[in-house]
């Protein structure tokens, strides 16, 4: 007997039945395709499971404590600067920031979205400038990312009365320069304080900003899933920095400010360079580079615009030249040149050359056109004391590179000397971006142009033109070894440390050349009358209360089309206290410009310093 089968029946005897209605029993099949389904489900589910835990364990794990425990950062603040007298230059000013904390358990990215654009409003900031702070993080971990700083009591309230979840107000710091543009080139400034660490980016603020900034502390804040706080642990506690006393002398370096700002709007210019140093021993007394600029611009988070201003202003107010521009030093490296040239033996100080405002030699290219080297006016007969006063060309060129039957010194000798000075090198400053200047020689040029070194290259660099290059920090430096009779001291604007292991800075001398004294002491001489004698390139100064020895310069730039004036001296003449370097960019003769600025700050000095010294 055939077996009964239902569903066949119904269907094949045409019964019209609403199949709904009848439980017809699953076939064999169907069984095998769910029960595969449900195990494949599970070993799916089972293995994402698996592959959570030990993939991605150690950040869940994580996430989970942060929400329990969040490590904090407490900012050390930062050491204070002071100048020579104890006068205070930079401080820290008490002020909050508004951060994010993305450790909150139960903070969406929709929350935050929410809590940024409730913050952009109350802050006056754009919400996109919010946002990309956080593109600098991981919002899978937990941090506290700032949102703002320097950020005033009425925003707190503010900020305080919205209950944005997961923003917090901390205690903040910002720094705050006291004596503006004069100073700023020599203390520099910190970072922009958007970002979390406040660290020195030029500027004495660079240097030791190790010493400056401290060591950060560490606290743990324990919170519920709701960000509240329910305890706080110190872990280790702040470490200030320590504070810096520089060499600096507070009222002489505003005087200089002023006066060579003042000098260079009378004469429409706008770059100039003024140091004053102690011969004694390097410190720096006062170091101004024109144009400056307000530092407080760079700790001060709403001040973008003011920033970005000047890094496209013209004459690069932003760059220091006391010790990064490089110059062609004029007339002003005589004086080595006369040492060298006496130590040589080529001159004795009475030795006399005859100027009638210039010399020829041969020309190599056109041999019926001799090469002409002039003197800044005819001089006649003149000594080496003569020649430094008057500033004689003909003179140094003689004496450099030598003339006829007469030998000068050639131009190993005069880079021998020039570096015998501190040329070529850095001086060691503490300021960052020192530049090393350029000593040309006849190997390096034939390197670089293909052509020989000629005599006329040798007359060019012995009266500071040509190719030499020196920076106005090593120009003044060495004038001070002139003046102290020798000693090439290490400048330095630091005297000392407090609350660190470095403390009080000994005077460091980079070359004793006292060896020199006799040639030196008959350079002196003749730099004092430059300013004693009425044909000294100087005599501006006799009148002063005060005894100086001097030497000016102008050297030619942009193919003779352009003049930088420059001063050096030192005083008093016969036990020096002060050297002062003034330079003049695109001016005319450094008689003209450099001196009367050098004067005014001279008698500055005497009456403020030395007559009340003594």
């Amino acid at each position: 007997m055939d077996e009964f089968n239902l569903e066949h029946s119904i269907i094949e005897s045409g019964i019209k039945r609403d199949l709904g209605v009848l439980e017809l029993p699953l076939a064999k099949r169907v069984f095998l395709i769910l029960g595969v389904s449900a195990f494949l489900l599970t070993g799916a589910v089972f293995a994402r499971v698996v592959f959570l835990s030990w993939w991605n364990g150690d950040f869940y794990k994580d996430r989970s404590e942060m929400n329990v425990k969040q490590p904090i950062t407490i900012p050390s603040a930062r050491g204070f600067i002071y100048d020579r007298s104890g006068n205070l230059l930079a401080q820290n000013e008490s002020s909050y920031r508004v951060v994010l904390n993305t450790g909150i358990a139960k903070l969406k990215k929709t929350d935050i979205d929410k809590a940024l654009e409730s913050l952009s409003g109350v802050l006056a900031v754009e919400k996109s400038e919010l946002v990309s702070l956080l593109d600098k993080v991981s919002l899978e971990k937990s941090v506290l990312v700032t949102l703002e700083r320097n950020i005033s009591s009425d925003k707190v309230n503010s900020i305080k009365e919205l209950a944005i979840p997961g923003i917090e107000i901390q205690d903040d710091y910002r720094r705050e320069y006291l004596k503006g543009p004069a100073f700023s080139h020599i203390l520099g400034y910190t970072g922009l304080l958007k970002f979390k660490d406040v660290n020195g980016k030029t500027g004495l603020e660079k240097y030791y900003n190790e010493i400056l900034g401290g060591e950060d502390g560490l606290r743990l804040m324990y919170r519920n899933a709701k960000g509240e706080i329910l305890d706080e642990k110190l872990l280790n506690a702040p470490r200030d920095g320590g504070h810096l006393y520089t060499t600096v002398d507070s009222g002489l370096q505003e005087y200089f400010y002023e006066r060579l700002s003042s000098a260079l709007r009378a004469l429409g210019r706008n770059v100039g360079v003024g140091i004053a140093i102690n011969p004694q021993n390097g410190e720096i007394l006062a170091l101004v580079s024109l144009p400056s600029y307000d530092n407080n611009v760079f700790t001060d988070s709403k001040s973008s615009k003011q920033r970005a201003d000047l890094l496209k202003a013209p004459f690069q107010p932003l760059f220091d030249r006391a010790v990064s521009g490089v110059y062609t030093p004029g007339s002003t490296i005589k004086p080595l040149v006369a040492v060298a040239a006496l130590k040589e033996n080529i001159i004795d100080s009475k030795h006399q050359i005859y100027s009638k405002g210039y010399i020829e030699i041969p020309n190599p290219y056109n041999p019926d056109q001799p090469s002409r080297f002039l003197d800044w006016k005819a001089h006649g007969w003149v000594d080496l004391h003569s020649a430094l006063a008057r500033s004689s060309n003909v003179y140094f060129y003689e004496i450099g590179g030598g003339f006829e039957n007469f030998k000068g010194l050639g131009i190993k000798k005069l880079k021998e000397y020039w570096q015998l000075f501190g040329f070529g090198e850095k001086t060691g400053i503490d300021l960052d971006s020192e530049s090393m200047g350029f000593l040309p020689d006849s190997e390096e040029k034939e390197k670089r142009t293909g052509d020989i070194w000629r005599i006329g290259d040798t007359y060019n660099v012995a009266i500071g033109q040509g190719d030499f290059q020196v920076t106005p920090i090593q120009l003044i430096n060495y004038i001070a070894a002139i003046a102290n009779g020798g000693k090439v001291y290490k400048p330095h604007l630091t005297n000392g440390i407090m609350n660190k292991e470095l403390g009080i800075m000994e005077p460091e001398v980079l070359r004793d050349l006292s060896y020199l004294g006799d040639y030196i002491k008959e350079v002196q001489q003749g730099m004092i009358d430059g300013v004693k004698m009425p044909y000294g390139t100087s005599h501006l100064l006799a009148d002063l209360p005060v005894a100086v020895a001097a030497k000016t310069g102008s050297s030619q730039v942009a193919n003779n089309t352009r003049t930088n004036a420059f001063f050096a001296g030192y005083a008093p003449a016969e036990k020096p206290e002060i050297a002062i370097l003034v330079l003049i960019e695109n001016a005319r003769e450094g008689s003209l410009n450099a001196v009367p600025v050098a004067k005014d700050v001279l008698n500055w000095y005497y009456w403020n310093r030395l007559a009340i010294s003594n």
